[in-house]
């Protein structure tokens, strides 16, 4: 028998990188950042279908219960809240604690972008054939430049056509390793993704991290039932060491493997990142509202049901939301957060 697909989709960021558009409720995944969709709208739509496939569900903090059942609108899907946020490993823990023994958790952050379709479509197959054999499998994307924002993975030995064990999973790098790693190939940005028998997982987890998952089994089991959503008991949960599923499991288990994929995969990190992948004018500028650019270039503007006039200012980010406006460079639209700290003091 073939095992079913379950997509299980991560709602629970708070995406304080866009601020000030993503905070509180309209966190980064629900803004339709690349188009009229939401981020996780896209999730969803570009979810595999077909009959290896099961509806997918949902894993979200109580706060953005009704946001994901408004963006879901008549599609299908369960959900799976967390009553307080305890890093991805927990969540995880939560949907594999839930799931049949034998189906496939194909495992996606809600608020990333992946442009080319039959590709991660593709990329999926591959992963499942291992998932299939006991592989815990992980997507890597191929670099195209040597980023220092993401972690790696290193290829080891090839795994067929499918893809390669893991080798070793690198931290954000500085620069002169990140060039060095693009040189030398065979490494992959980590994108977050994953692919495994629910099972499989288990047993990996009770070996790596048991507090986390006994913790996130007793919550579910503990949890209560409304409509389409189950909701995970807070005093179980809370109990669960708060850590990633990459420092908990993926960096300590033996048999991980990753599938390398060009995708067009962005994790929509930074209003630099928007800027890259929106739609421009002939000077480079992106714009969305009631906006004036004169003798301006490679601008993103986002005037927020305000007016915004730019005379002579290149690469800079102005973003509107309410009564609050950020104006940055570009570059630096990593430091984002500390912005949006202060404002919340």
């Amino acid at each position: 028998m073939t095992e079913l697909i379950q997509p299980v989709i991560l709602c629970g960021g708070a995406g304080t990188r866009l601020w000030p558009e993503s905070r509180g409720t309209r966190a980064k995944q629900f803004l339709p950042l690349t188009g009229e969709e939401s981020l996780f709208q896209q999730t969803l739509a570009r979810t595999p279908a077909g009959d290896a496939f099961l509806p997918p569900l949902i894993l979200c903090g109580e706060a953005h219960v009704e946001t994901v059942r408004d963006q879901l609108g008549s599609g299908q899907a369960a959900l799976l809240v967390e009553p307080v946020p305890r890093n991805t490993a927990a969540a995880i823990a939560l949907a594999v604690a839930r799931a049949d023994a034998d189906t496939l958790l194909l495992v996606m952050p809600s608020d990333h972008v992946i442009a080319d379709l039959p590709a991660f479509h593709a990329a999926v197959a591959r992963g499942a054939r291992l998932a299939r054999h006991d592989w815990i499998v992980t997507f890597g994307i191929t670099p195209d430049a040597p980023e220092t924002g993401f972690g790696y993975i290193a290829s080891g030995a090839p795994l067929g056509e499918d893809g390669f064990a893991v080798d070793r999973f690198i931290e954000k790098p500085p620069l002169a390793d990140a060039q060095a790693m693009l040189a030398a190939g065979g490494y992959s940005w980590n994108a977050g993704i994953f692919l495994f028998r629910a099972g499989r997982m288990r047993d990996a987890m009770l070996t790596h991290c048991r507090a986390i998952f006994e913790a996130a089994d007793r919550a579910a089991a503990a949890g209560r039932i409304d409509d389409d959503a189950l909701y995970a008991d807070a005093g179980h949960f809370a109990q669960a060491p708060a850590d990633s599923i990459d420092y908990a499991v993926m960096e300590k288990d033996d048999r991980v493997a990753v599938v390398p994929a060009s995708m067009g995969w962005s994790d929509l990190g930074s209003w630099q990142a928007v800027h890259g992948l929106a739609a421009k004018d002939a000077d480079g500028n992106a714009i969305t509202g009631d906006a004036f650019l004169h003798d301006s270039h490679g601008n993103l503007v986002r005037a927020g049901g305000k007016r915004v006039a730019l005379v002579g200012m290149d690469d800079i980010a102005v973003i509107v939301d309410g009564d609050d406006i950020l104006v940055m460079p570009l570059a630096r639209a990593q430091d984002v957060r500390a912005a949006a700290k202060a404002r919340a003091e």
